[in-house]
């Protein structure tokens, strides 16, 4: 029952966007699309999991005054590996991401969670940390690009809903993110405090 409670924290009570505010960045810039917004949380998920992984194995054998920099350099080969994976079997999906797929080096989602989780518990748990705290980014980022896509393009996962013609483009915009961001926060907080 522990380890289910470690999940669902990432999920509901530290969940990334909803609660903690956490990797904003990457939140607004990616979520165009719901796929965008999938394929971003996954990269991301996948990143967690595995520097957790690793970073819960080498903890004691890294010193305390290069603890930043070494985890900087865990967590850099993963994403370099991710890169090279999407670059090679999904390059639409990575061209669509671009930038935004190195940048989950120095994600404070993915630093945050290596220092105050990662570095103080078991590997399984760190992974299973990891796994909670990237579910809860990938939900976050795919309910947002979901209803950008919806409401700006018409579309859900691509799939054409109604005529385009009738989509708000500012959805699909820079402001629409932050106009959808601030309303599923909204309801979540409501959802929250009723709960």
């Amino acid at each position: 029952m522990k380890k289910l409670g470690i999940i669902l924290n990432g999920l509901v009570n530290e969940n990334p966007t909803f609660v903690l505010m956490l990797g904003m960045c990457p939140t607004l810039a990616t979520t165009t699309s719901a796929v965008n917004g999938l394929g971003m949380g996954l990269a991301t998920m996948f990143v967690l999991i595995c520097s957790n992984l690793v970073i819960s194995l080498l903890k004691k054998l890294i010193p305390d005054n290069v603890r930043i920099p070494s985890y900087i350099v865990v967590i850099a080969t993963f994403v370099t590996l991710l890169e090279m994976v999407m670059k090679a079997y999904v390059p639409a999906l990575y061209e669509s991401l671009g930038l935004f797929i190195p940048l989950i080096v120095v994600n404070c989602i993915v630093l945050g969670r290596a220092e105050s989780f990662a570095s103080k518990h078991s590997p399984f748990d760190s992974m299973l940390d990891g796994l909670g705290i990237g579910l809860g980014f990938t939900f976050a980022l795919t309910l947002l690009g979901m209803v950008r896509e919806l409401l700006g393009a018409g579309t859900f996962f691509g799939l054409t809903v109604f005529p385009d013609s009738y989509g708000i483009l500012i959805f699909v915009l820079a402001p629409g993110a932050f106009i959808t961001l601030a309303y599923l926060l909204a309801i979540i907080n409501k959802i929250r405090k009723v709960s």
